[in-house]
């Protein structure tokens, strides 16, 4: 495949996903406000990221499954299609101030939230195995880039109304809508153009659960989720327990952790990986992850906030593209969008069960208790990822043709 083509089909990727990460950053952080506003409660807000999560949890399998029946494009087109619809049905949630609207934005946003798995495919189909994690990387990078800039682009825009955030959320959303629409070439020929049997592969969680070495990452897909929710549930509370902090200090220790990541994302992931094993990188990940949460459940200083974000940062910026990969590797081509779907549902059941969990356990134990928690799932993922270092991730060559 030419590396040019290579290089349009990741840098594309990189900015459609940080275009649909800075919408959703935009608006996250607002939520409880925007909730609040309109009647509902604490645990309305809850509710509601849940919901997203449960339309994520169904639909992404599905979406991923489409796209390697029908190709990543058209897949990618429909999901920031549904994330602009649902971003403008925001907007106007908040003009009307009428919460039902606001629980359909979120539902058809989870429902269409197919085109990270999809955009993952993509860069997957034009890499091969060493290249392969620095490309997921690129994602990663989107992604913490969009996580870091959209809360800060929302509070400066929240001044202008309500509904100013989520419109912006809608603008970009069909901004990265046209740009694969005119310059993404197709990665993955749909399958009667190969003479595939019809309706054939159906990833289905028991063939995935069969394939040696993606139960091991779907265990730790969640595992890592599971310690991550505890961050975005409970970090604040205890902030401002312990400390005092307030919503700036708060939001400066979720910079530092995005900027960390996204560092190492889209700079070092791919120097480390023609170095280190993935397999070996994803237990240096586990450990810094548990490491970080370990200590924010001991933190008696503001300093081990930001030593633990560092550490949080650095785990999570190695996990997420050496998951995908390594997912993708153990899939192969022919079932890799859908394989990637259903690692992305893995994730999402965790942040329908993980706000629940971290919640419970800090009112019922105390600020620490969710992270400890936290750090409990973080070693167990280091034991599954020690279950991965004797397997040897099947490279599958990345095709040699694209249809643009």
């Amino acid at each position: 495949m030419p590396r040019n083509v290579q290089r349009r089909v990741r840098a594309l990727v990189f900015v459609t996903v940080f275009l649909d990460l800075v919408g959703f950053g935009l608006i996250i952080p607002l939520l409880p406000f925007y909730v609040e506003s309109m009647g509902g409660t604490a645990t309305t807000a809850g509710v509601l990221l849940a919901l997203f999560s449960f339309a994520q949890l169904v639909a992404s399998p599905v979406l991923g499954r489409l796209s390697d029946r029908v190709g990543r494009r058209p897949v990618i087109l429909l999901s920031l299609l549904g994330n602009a619809i649902s971003m403008a049905l925001f907007a106007y949630s908040t003009h009307v101030q009428w919460l039902p609207w606001l629980f359909a934005s979120r539902l058809l946003a989870g429902a269409t939230a197919g085109n990270l798995a999809a955009c993952q495919a993509a860069v997957a189909d034009v890499t091969d195995e060493r290249g392969r994690a620095a490309g997921m990387g690129l994602v990663g990078a989107g992604i913490g880039l969009g996580m870091v800039l959209g809360p800060v682009i929302g509070s400066l825009l929240h001044v202008h109304g309500a509904w100013a955030p989520p419109l912006a959320g809608a603008v970009m959303a069909a901004a990265a809508m046209l740009g694969v629409l005119f310059f993404f070439p197709e990665t993955h020929r749909p399958q009667t153009e190969r003479h595939q049997e019809p309706g054939r592969p159906r990833v289905r969680l028991s063939d995935v659960l069969a394939r040696p070495g993606l139960g091991a990452v779907l265990a730790l897909t969640f595992l890592v989720f599971i310690g991550m929710t505890n961050l975005q549930v409970s970090l604040g509370l205890l902030a401002q327990a312990r400390f005092g902090w307030g919503e700036q200090e708060i939001g400066r220790l979720f910079a530092l952790m995005g900027l960390v990541t996204f560092v190492l994302q889209a700079f070092v992931i791919g120097w480390l990986t023609r170095r280190v094993r993935d397999t070996t990188l994803v237990l240096v990940g586990a450990a810094c992850m548990g490491a970080g949460l370990t200590c924010i459940a001991a933190a008696g200083h503001g300093a081990m906030l930001v030593l633990a974000m560092v550490l949080v940062g650095s785990g999570t910026g190695l996990l997420q593209p050496l998951m995908a990969s390594l997912a993708s590797g153990f899939a192969g081509s022919e079932l890799r969008g859908g394989v990637l779907g259903v690692v992305q549902s893995a994730g999402g059941l965790a942040r329908v069960v993980g706000p629940v969990w971290s919640g419970f356990l800090y009112s019922r134990l105390g600020p620490g208790a969710p992270f400890t928690s936290g750090a409990v799932a973080a070693g167990v993922a280091l034991l599954v990822g020690a279950s991965l270092l004797r397997r040897r991730v099947p490279d599958a060559p990345p095709q040699s043709s694209l249809k643009v």
